[in-house]
């Protein structure tokens, strides 16, 4: 793939604080960036410099090929920005609020209200304003005033608004900020419906679940400088890498201490932890549901009502895991499930972050 946002040795300082220092990173066209870091590390600087907002100290940053120093008119022709803390008209109807926006980046009235089509977000589609609300999903609060709207719908006008001229790259700072679950799910679902319409999304976020959902690469940024980046896959390995061990899942429906025993005394086995967990009949093993002993209550239950869950830390590769496997089943051991526990992305960001700020 082509690299569409390349960013060398970019600096820029606020009197003696720097804010951003000697960052330099490449984004592949089509794909999602995920950029997190501390409060303060540096990532509302880098983007607003991509939307050319801010001056770099030094160092050069390209969009779709054009400098943000020598050609900021190209720039800003390619991208669609959408800040952490945007401004609506209240007064504004939810349509005229976006055919306002539409206008500023002179698309004929006809080409905005007619039903035919302009630039082709979707091919086909009717007029311009009458595509993007779809596409947010706003079309039935047309005619109503922005101010009525929630905050998640607001969170979705704003970035219709960011689509108005059909930009290559958006640079969204943090677009699911103070949403409930629901409206973060409503975005996540709609920047992945606008990468398969060819964007490329360059965003931040405090919420890194659903970073690692969402994002085809992460750079993790901390005072100002990139300590890490890479696919999620990329980030996962370095991250057991540092860990120096591996960890796997074991559900029992029984003899606990037989599997701990045997576990301990295996070869490459740093660790085993055991949790007793609750089982609801008739739901299959995926659901079983952690619960604590409470006096005799537990001690009534029958067998089948319970199941313990084994962390096992090891040291190895596949085979070992296989072994691992191999050895609780020759054991005739009731084995419910067998997962590895993949490294999170928050157990990488705090091995890589110290915590401090810019």
């Amino acid at each position: 793939m082509a690299t569409i946002i390349e960013i060398q040795n970019l600096t820029h300082r606020y009197g003696r604080l720097t804010a951003v220092n000697e960052l330099s990173l490449k984004i592949e066209e089509g794909s999602i960036f995920g950029f997190i870091g501390p409060n303060g590390a540096g990532k509302t600087t880098t983007m607003r410099i991509l939307a050319t907002l801010l001056r770099p100290t030094s160092g050069e940053a390209w969009v779709g090929g054009c400098s943000v120093r020598k050609d900021p008119r190209g720039v800003r022709k390619q991208i669609g920005y959408m800040p952490d803390f945007f401004g609506v008209y209240n007064e504004m109807k939810v349509w005229e609020y976006l055919d306002f926006f539409a206008a500023c980046y002179d698309i004929p009235v006809d080409a905005r209200r007619a039903h035919r089509p302009f630039v082709p977000l979707r091919a086909g589609r009717a007029a311009l304003v009458d595509d993007l609300l779809e596409l947010v999903d706003l079309t039935h609060r047309r005619d109503d005033y922005v101010d009525s709207l929630s905050r998640g719908m607001k969170q979705r006008l704003c970035l219709a608004r960011t689509l108005a001229h059909d930009p290559k790259v958006l640079i969204l700072d943090e677009p699911a900020s103070g949403l409930d679950p629901r409206a973060r799910i409503e975005i996540r679902e709609l920047l992945r419906e606008l990468q398969a319409m060819d964007k490329t999304i360059f965003l931040s976020s405090h919420i890194l679940l659903e970073v690692a959902e969402i994002c085809t690469m992460i750079g993790i940024i901390e005072a100002g400088n990139l300590v890490t980046c890479g696919s999620i896959e990329e980030i996962q390995a370095a991250g057991r890498r540092r860990r120096h061990t591996r960890r796997v899942q074991v559900t029992l429906a029984g003899r606990s201490e037989e599997a701990m025993s045997l576990l301990q005394s295996s070869p490459n086995v740093i660790d085993v932890t055991l949790t007793e967990r609750r089982v609801d009949k008739g739901l299959p093993p995926e659901r079983l549901v952690r619960s604590q002993p409470q006096g005799e209550q537990v001690g009534k239950q029958a067998p089948q009502d319970r199941a313990f869950e084994l962390i096992v830390d090891f040291i190895g590769d596949d085979l070992a895991q296989t072994a691992i496997l191999t050895r609780l089943i020759q054991a005739g051991l009731p084995v419910l499930s067998f997962r590895e526990i993949e490294v999170e992305l928050e157990d990488v960001f705090m091995q890589v972050t110290k915590g401090i700020a810019s």
